[in-house]
This record gives structure tokens, C-alpha cells and sequence, in this order.
């Protein structure tokens, strides 16, 4: 019971002292709400535009018979983490600084010792990348132009394509050249054992089912002449016959290396050269009719409420002091 007395005369003897202090209170909260309303006044309004995208699922053209994902399907989680990446890399922010010179824009000096780190500040409070909980891409520009802000956004959205295509030549290319040069060693290794067989054929080698059709015509030959002639024929195809089966063996080999390995330099050659596109637009940005930040009515709210407590605290603090003084 006597708790709770104490507490109610707690009250009531903070209650007098604001009452007590109400000038001073007004005074300083009034001047706060006074200065804070000029000073929004001054402050530079920003316009938003946001776009919308959703990723699309990892797809290129396939030449292996096996399905890959398609260019209709929608992108997943990990696709969605990994466009937020591209679109927070210095790869699109370097694009569009230079494109819009936003040093300048943002009132950075080109000498200046910290103009990349007042850059970086600047392009990540106007510029900004979320991923929804729908799993798409939310892309927010704020300008103080508000032409400017729409352009930025809609320029972010054209460059993913641009940004991860090239990400993607960055490997593909040169698995491509890797390709095309072991297709090529390939093929001038066939043309040079067809070059091989070629010459021997033209002495007279053929291959193993002919030359048992040989040794018949020389004994089936009638004059000297004749088995003169298929005698030299059966010589030199017991001197080169194996070597001629060999290079058969080998160019066969070849030929099964070279049509197995057509499909992978077709796919690498797709790889290199095709270029798809990376997100679905879902909404393009448009100019803003009316200005985003500052909303003037919640800062001046804040800034006057904030401002009510501190100097009654303030005001408590003083009040203590002055007693403690006096004890001592």
C-alpha cells in the first residue's frame, strides 16, 4: 500500500514539475519544431522509380540429347541470390558512373582523397537491390531528378544481360578455344594417316579381305608377266600390309574420337557465341510524379517529440543537480 502511495506521489510531483517548467519546455520544443521545419524546407527532395525482375533459370542450347533447363523457366532462390550479386558488383556500378558521370552528379570532387569512398556511400544510399519474398528482384534508384532516377533504374535492368553474358564468355571462350584446338590436332592427325594411307595404297597396299584376291590372280595368272606382277604386289603388301592395318585401326579410332568429340565443340562453340537472356521484366521503372524523401511531417514529428523528452530530461538532471548541491 505504501508502494503504491509513493509511486502516485512520483507522479504527481513529475506532472508539477513539468508544470512548473512548461515555458522553458515550450520554448525549446517549439524553437526545435521551428528550425527542423526550415530545415526540411532545405533539404534536397529525392524521387523514387523501382523496377522489377525475376530471374531466369540457368539455360543455354544443348547438343548432348540431354534436357537442360528451359529459357521459359522462372529462377529460384540461388538464382535470385546470385543476380543480386552481379547487380551489387563494381561491374554495373562502374558502367553506370562513367555512363552518368555520377561522381560530378553527387557533388564529388574529382581530387578528392576519399572521392571512391564518398562514391561508393553515395551510389549505395541512391541505388539500392532487394530480393522480395515472391523471389523476385527489386531495383530502387533515388534522384533528385526524377528522369534520372527512372533512366538509372531501366539502364540497371538492361545491363544484367550485358554484365553476366560477358561473366559467362569470361570461361566460355576459352573452353571454346581449348575445344577447337584439340578438334583441329584431331583432324590433322586423321589427315595425316589418310596422307600415309593414300601413299601406300598408290604402291599397291590394300587392305586384309584384298589381298587374299592376290595371292588367286597370281595363281590363276597364265604368263610370266602377269605373276611377275602379282608376285611385286604380294611382296610389297607383306612388307607394308601391317603397317597399312595399323593406320586403318588408328584412322578408325580417329574417326570415332572426332564424331564424339563434334557434340562437345558444338556445345562449347554455342557456349561462346550465343548470348541469352538472364531476368524476366517484370516492371520497367517509370518517372516519378511526386518526391519519395524527405517526409518533412514524420522528421519534424520526431525531431519535436525527441526533442519534448530530452528537455524534460535535461530539465530533471539540472533540477537534481541543484539539490545535490545544496546537501553538499
Amino acid at each position: 500500500m505504501e508502494k503504491n502511495e509513493n509511486l502516485e506521489s512520483g507522479r504527481i510531483d513529475f506532472l508539477l514539475f513539468i508544470w512548473k517548467k512548461r515555458k522553458i519546455i515550450s520554448i525549446i520544443t517549439l524553437s526545435a519544431a521551428i528550425i527542423t521545419t526550415a530545415y526540411t524546407f532545405l533539404m534536397t527532395p529525392l524521387f523514387l522509380s523501382t523496377a522489377i525482375v525475376f530471374p531466369a533459370a540457368t539455360s543455354t542450347v544443348s547438343f548432348s540429347g540431354m534436357p537442360k533447363a528451359s529459357s521459359m523457366d522462372f529462377g529460384e532462390e540461388e538464382q535470385a541470390e546470385q543476380l543480386v550479386q552481379i547487380l551489387s558488383s563494381s561491374r554495373i556500378r562502374d558502367l553506370l558512373v562513367r555512363r552518368y558521370n555520377l561522381m560530378e552528379h553527387y557533388n564529388i570532387g574529382k581530387n578528392d582523397a576519399n572521392k571512391n569512398y564518398k562514391l561508393n556511400q553515395a551510389y549505395s544510399e541512391h541505388i539500392h537491390f532487394e530480393r522480395t519474398k515472391y523471389g523476385s528482384i527489386q531495383i530502387d534508384v533515388l534522384d533528385r531528378d526524377r528522369f534520372l532516377a527512372a533512366e538509372i533504374a531501366n539502364k540497371i535492368v538492361d545491363l544484367i544481360d550485358t554484365v553476366k553474358n560477358q561473366m559467362v564468355k569470361e570461361r566460355t571462350l576459352p573452353a571454346f578455344g581449348i575445344n577447337k584446338r584439340k578438334l583441329q590436332l584431331l583432324r590433322v592427325s586423321l589427315k595425316e594417316i589418310n596422307n600415309k594411307l593414300d601413299s601406300l595404297s598408290k604402291i599397291g597396299v590394300v587392305h586384309t579381305e584384298t589381298r587374299a584376291n592376290i595371292l588367286q590372280a597370281y595363281n590363276e595368272a597364265n604368263n610370266a608377266e602377269d605373276k611377275a606382277y602379282f608376285k611385286k604386289q604380294m611382296e610389297i603388301n607383306i612388307k607394308h600390309g601391317a603397317e597399312f592395318d595399323g593406320l586403318s585401326m588408328v584412322r578408325n579410332e580417329k574417326l570415332i574420337s572426332i564424331a564424339k568429340f563434334e557434340d562437345t565443340y558444338e556445345q562449347a562453340e554455342s557456349d561462346a557465341n550465343t548470348e541469352l537472356p538472364h531476368k524476366f521484366i517484370v516492371e520497367r521503372a517509370v518517372v516519378a510524379d511526386k518526391k519519395e524523401k524527405p517526409k518533412k511531417a514524420v522528421i519534424i514529428l520526431v525531431v519535436t517529440f525527441a526533442t519534448f523528452i530530452l528537455s524534460i530530461f535535461g530539465l530533471l538532471v539540472q533540477d537534481r543537480v541543484k539539490e545535490l548541491r545544496k546537501i553538499a
